[in-house]
Order: structure tokens, then sequence, then C-alpha cells
């Protein structure tokens, strides 16, 4: 193999596949990087057998071939040389070494036969669809915190992504809970989708999927199968196992009868949660919000270094109440409201309570009380 490519093209496909390598492997293949090139492609696989992710980038192939090399080192390789610069690849003749050459700089690096490479993308898909880029992340980043990070509770570890008959339409839903707190959102189920198996999409997949759509204009395709994904977004394609186990059913715990309602502007609400929480300890994080007619009174008592109050004027016209909530839940939760106030629907202080965006009904959170 000896190809020649720019090393901004080189770095942005390495920088999208080395991410998804292990740092620390058993299996010495699984640090490696795919390298083959052919035609004017030089095509790059990466995985980690549960996530594998390829990218195509534009190259002068001198002579095709393929082979392995170190995905971490070879992307701090090119990172360090300087912007603009060419890189030549290529292989010695017994495929033992690689040589990345660029200017006056020359490495050689290890290989691993190609043969040896795992690969992940056997399989038919039942289902295939597309849709808008921007649909899909705010699908995404509007429910990934609330993915939990327990292991035992392995099924709850993703994004639970299904559709759904909702106000006479088919819709395509993603909903992520830890048991504390849940967050669903909404979009108009593209063409395609209709009678799809509901998928738990794992952390680390959707952590990359993060990444990777960087433009909200592109068009995505998405294959689905009972066990794996597909995404091709632009030039990459991610192809990711998914989470083998049955997400509960969430509807049972997005309450239908709390009839108190608050509505909060949701930066001066923010700004005052993150104040008064400054002085909460790590282990209880705990904060109070007493409600009276039109106001909103936040605590935090802390024993070992004092308490912290602020009062916000908010449209509330029920019962006075108190309730307690983590206060790092009510900040994931009110960073992701798009519009101007937030509404909460609360029943008594040990019931869940809705939280809603007024930007549109296509985003709904459901947050767990603790004691204060």
């Amino acid at each position: 193999m000896r190809i020649t490519l720019e090393r901004s093209n080189l770095l942005k496909s390495l920088n999208h596949v080395h991410r998804v390598v292990e740092r620390r492997n058993t299996i010495p293949i699984l640090s490696n990087v795919l390298l083959k090139a052919e035609g004017a492609e030089l095509d790059m696989k990466a995985t980690d057998l549960d996530l594998e992710i390829t990218e195509g980038t534009p190259a002068m192939v001198e002579q095709a071939g393929a082979t392995t090399v170190p995905a971490h080192l070879l992307y701090e390789i090119v990172r360090k040389l300087p912007d603009g610069s060419e890189v030549l690849l290529a292989t010695n003749p017994d495929g033992g070494t690689m040589t990345v050459a660029s200017g006056r700089s020359k490495f050689s690096l290890q290989c691993l036969p190609q043969s040896d490479f795992p690969d992940l993308t056997a399989g038919t898909f039942t289902h295939s669809f597309k849709m808008k880029a921007s649909d899909f992340k705010m699908l995404i980043d509007r429910t990934q915190f609330a993915i939990s990070t327990e292991e035992t509770r392995y099924y709850l570890n993703g994004i639970f992504l299904h559709t759904i008959e909702a106000g006479g339409a088919l819709k395509l839903r993603a909903v992520a809970t830890d048991g504390h707190r849940l967050a669903r959102a909404d979009v108009d189920a593209p063409s395609g989708s209709e009678g799809m198996p509901g998928i738990i999409i794992p952390r680390k997949t959707v952590g990359e999927l993060q990444k990777l759509i960087d433009n909200p204009d592109l068009t995505i395709g998405i294959e689905i199968s009972d066990s794996k994904i597909r995404l091709s977004i632009g030039s990459v394609v991610l192809t990711s196992k998914l989470i083998d186990g049955t997400f509960p059913d969430y509807q049972r715990v997005i309450p239908q009868a709390n009839d108190k309602e608050m509505r909060v502007d949701c930066q001066t609400f923010a700004r005052a949660v993150d104040r008064v929480s400054t002085i909460s300890s790590e282990r209880g994080r705990a904060v109070k919000l007493a409600l009276a007619d039109g106001q909103l009174m936040l605590t935090v008592n802390n024993p070992d270094s004092g308490s912290a109050t602020e009062e916000v004027a908010v449209g509330y016209e029920s019962d006075a109440m108190e309730i307690g909530f983590n206060a790092k839940y009510l900040l994931d939760i009110t960073a992701q409201l798009s519009g101007d106030d937030a509404i909460f629907l609360l029943a008594d202080a040990g019931s869940p309570t809705l939280i809603r965006d007024t930007a549109g009904a296509d985003a709904l959170y459901v947050l767990m009380p603790m004691r204060v």
C-alpha cells in the first residue's frame, strides 16, 4: 500500500474513528485501525466489538492495499504534523511496518495483518428510513443526560427508541431514565419506521453520535434490526450492537393527575438553583422549593457549612407546598428547555413532578422528589 493524502482530511477521519478504540485492550488487534486503500479513497475502520465506525476520505492511491496500525498512535502523529502538509502512508514489502512521512518527519509503525481485524457488520436490517440530522440530534440531546450509569440495571444504560401513536399521529420517541428522573422526546415518525422494533441504543454509541452529528442540515440514513443499528452520517457509517434487554414500562411513571402548576422563567430559576446549591455538600444536593402565592423560596441547608435562600417570582395559584429535589437534576433538565418559561406540574411532596417546555410539546421530563 502506498498513498498520499491531505493531513486535514486524514486527521478529520481519524478523529471520528479513533475515539471508538479503547485505550486498554487485551486483544491487540482492537487497538488498531484498519486502513484500506483502493480507487481514489482511503477507508478507515475501528471497532470495540460493540461499536464500529467506518469513514472514507479522498487519497492519491499509487498502490492499493490494506493493513492495520495502532489507532491512537497514528492519530497523535497526524495531529502533530504541520497544517496544510501532505502525508505519505506506505507499507514495507513484508507488511510488517508502515511508514508515515510528511516533510522532514518520518515514522515507522508496527502493523498487524488485515485478516485479523473483526467485522461487526454481518446480518440483515429489517427496517430502514431517513431523517433530518437536526431531528435525530434533538431526540438524543434532550434525553441522554437521564441515561443510567448503574451497570446492574443494564437495560437502562441507553436510550429507548421506538414508534408510538400519540395525538392521532405516529411519533418516533426517545426515552431515558435512571430511576430518579425521566426524559422523553418525540418527532414525527419518518416514512419506513412503521412497525420497527423498540431498541435500546447504548450510552457509548449515543456519546459518539452526539460528536458525529456536527451538521444539522444533513440527512441521516438509519437501519435497524433486533440486535443492531447502523447510521450513515455523511461519509461516516456507524454500526452498533443494541442493549439486549427490555426497557421498563415508562408510561406508568409519568404522572397524569398533577394539578398544581408553577410557571417560572427558565434562566432565572436555573441561576437561582445554581447559586443556592453552591453551599450544598456533594452527598446531599437537595434544594427545597417552598411555594406560596406567586413566590418560590429556594433553600439549601448544609450542617457543615451553612445555609442559603433565594426568592424567585413565579406564576403559582394553588395551595402552599414544599418539595425537595436534587439540584443537579433540576439544572440538567432546565438546560434542555428551549422556551423562556418552564412549567412544573406538581402533586405533593412525595410524588413525581412533571416538567414541560413552553417551546413545544415534543419533550417532557419527570423528576422524583427528595426528602428535605
